[in-house]
């Protein structure tokens, strides 16, 4: 109803113009002539002629645009629309009609038809630009905004923000390293620097927010300019990169937050599709622990490759229930069955292999959280160590193919009893390789950002109520890397075991936890140690300062990834693990469970128990 009365009324204001313009091109071409007096004739001709005029505009939906947001697709269409409508009229009076209105009087009536119908609706578009305009230069109501980046997609974000001002954003200023694009403009926003430029230019334009607009930038170049952005105690929020971007068109929603990842700088992961598709396509897949961080992300990069059937285990129903929703949702086709089991039940293992017989079995079911572990050793024990034997035995019972071990750093020269725990599964693969006709292999990476226990989420609801953060030494570093990345890696490994390998994905380097905690207060828009207090708490039990990825006797190969390495079998003896392994059952089903950490260390050799004298010292130092 709304459009059909806004048609109406364009179409009478049309009229008007077009009998203006005819009694205009009247005066202007015979004023004080006797040939004046032919305006007569219009009585008799104007109304075939608006006719005309009319059907034209609407053949070429000049009552259709929103004027207000109208560009150049709109404005070309009109000119056309208009060229079109007064050739119409010529061609008629000359082929069909002839009356006698002089075709020069048609021509230039078609001009001033051109000008003041299109004026009358750019001039909408004017208005509303100066609306916005003016409610810009109010700092209390629009974000002033410095793009970094004078591309598409500075200029298709600068559009969007124009046209879409309830979003309250004002592009002020813009940064490009290019020197061939300074003092250049984009929609009339100027480039008026380059990076080391941006802290002097937030000040000077009284910028609020920073955005980073170059999605086709690497990642290393991203976290260099994110820093500096992070600098200004501005708010910094970033458009998805190329990949994100693909299929859908930029929007002024798909502008998200910088986060701790943009700062780790960790190109895009390049797999080797075809030899990861030859050992999942068409296979019943098992993933256990597949509704945590590590083991929902390989079901949903498993789910890409066609398996024939993917079954997910996990022992907590809430996780597993939100990931078959979401993948029975993504992927209608996938045949998806969820098992609500411990690991533990080895009788429950038994009857889910024996029925479904998977071909391809990822074992991520695992406790990880060191302190608690520290707390709670038998449990540990429980679940990590005689939980993998269960499932790894079930696997070689019933003639798994491939048995791919998601393992940690903390199992290198373990200083707590979750590192050694996993140092023991690592043990337990190798040792099974040597006995069974499944390939056994272990992939061990670092903490993944955003993982359940991961320090990313701590530190930002410990932001969000204000602080302080709490780190544990001001030199605890860790290695990070993506829970995608990680997921894409370890299937990328199994695609080159042989079997008793230990893979060791490529982390990067080291990252200081108390630098990324200044890094998160930042790019919320605050200071550290004034708004948001950084508090250190000392090492807790069995925390190390610093991870590693490799023991020296295990070597270390190249793959056909430059991001994954291998390391050669270390140990092989099964019969003298289990042997071990009933000793410490013994112990753990006994009042003597003081003696756990005791035969670990029997085990594991380079296990080496952070005593709270060693956690004292590491926290004076």
């Amino acid at each position: 109803m709304v459009k059909g009365k806004k048609m109406v009324t364009l179409a009478l204001v049309d009229v008007i113009i077009i009998v203006c313009s005819y009694v205009l091109s009247y005066f202007v071409r015979y004023f004080n002539t006797e040939e004046f007096s032919h305006i007569v004739n219009l009585k008799d001709t104007l109304p075939w002629i608006i006719l005309t005029y009319l059907g034209c505009f609407y053949l070429f939906r000049l009552y259709e645009s929103l004027w207000s947001f109208a560009g150049t697709e709109e404005f070309l269409m009109g000119v056309i629309g208009c060229i079109a409508a007064t050739t119409t009229v010529l061609g008629l009076q000359t082929l069909v009609i002839h009356s006698q209105l002089p075709r020069m009087i048609m021509a230039l009536s078609g001009i001033f038809i051109l000008i003041f119908s299109l004026g009358f609706r750019v001039s909408f578009r004017v208005a509303r630009r100066t609306v916005i305009y003016l409610q810009g230069n109010n700092k209390g109501t629009f974000k002033r905004v410095m793009i970094v980046g004078a591309g598409e997609g500075a200029r298709t974000v600068i559009g969007e923000m124009k046209k879409n001002p309830q979003h309250k954003y004002q592009p002020v200023v813009l940064i490009d390293d290019a020197p061939s694009k300074k003092n250049t403009s984009i929609s009339g926003v100027k480039v008026l620097g380059s990076r080391q430029d941006i802290e002097v230019l937030a000040k000077k334009y009284s910028v609020d927010l920073i955005l980073f607009a170059i999605p086709s930038a690497c990642e290393e170049v991203k976290k260099e300019i994110i820093k500096i952005c992070s600098n200004t105690k501005l708010e910094v929020k970033t458009l998805p990169g190329v990949k994100e971007l693909i299929g859908t068109g930029l929007t002024l929603k798909q502008i998200r937050d910088v986060d701790v990842k943009d700062l780790l700088g960790r190109e895009q992961i390049k797999l080797d599709h075809e030899g990861i598709s030859e050992y999942l396509k068409g296979k019943r897949v098992l993933v256990t622990g597949g509704g945590g961080s590590i083991g929902s992300e390989l079901c949903r990069q498993i789910a890409q490759f066609k398996p024939e059937e993917l079954m997910i285990l996990d022992i907590y129903e809430n996780n597993a229930y939100d990931l078959q929703m979401e993948l029975e949702r993504k992927y209608p086709s996938l045949k998806l069955k969820v098992f609500i089991a411990s690991v533990r039940d080895r009788k429950r293992l038994e009857s889910i292999f024996q029925e479904h017989k998977p071909e391809v079995v990822f074992h991520a079911a695992a406790h990880k959280h060191v302190p608690l572990m520290e707390y709670n050793p038998t449990e540990a024990i429980k679940n990590n160590v005689f939980g993998t034997l269960n499932v790894a035995e079930c696997a070689d019972k019933y003639n798994v193919n491939k048995f791919v071990l998601i393992s940690t750093d903390k199992a290198v020269n373990p200083t707590n009893i979750m590192g050694a725990t996993k140092r023991m599964c690592e043990m337990i693969i190798q040792a099974q390789n040597k006995i069974s006709n499944t390939e056994y292999v272990a992939v061990r990476f670092g903490n993944v950002l955003g993982s359940n226990g991961s320090v990313i989420p701590l530190f930002k609801k410990q932001i969000a109520e204000g602080g302080p953060l709490t780190v544990t030494n001001k030199n605890i570093t860790r290695f990070f890397m993506l829970i995608p990345e990680a997921a894409q890696l370890v299937l990328q490994a199994g695609a080159y075991a042989k079997g008793g390998e230990i893979f060791v994905l490529d982390m990067g380097k080291p990252v200081r936890i108390y630098d990324l905690a200044l890094d998160l207060i930042k790019l919320s828009g605050l200071e550290p140690h004034k708004d948001i207090k950084i508090e250190v708490t000392g090492l807790r039990p069995g925390e190390k300062l610093y991870e590693e990825l490799l023991m020296a006797e295990e070597g270390l190969e190249k793959t056909g990834h430059d991001k994954i390495f291998v390391g050669q079998p270390t140990f092989s003896d099964m019969e003298e693990l289990k042997s071990q392994f009933e000793e410490l059952k013994i112990i753990i089903n006994s009042e003597a469970q003081w003696k756990v950490a005791d035969k670990v260390e029997k085990i594991v050799p380079t296990y080496v128990r952070k005593t709270e004298e060693l956690v004292a010292a590491a926290n004076v130092g």
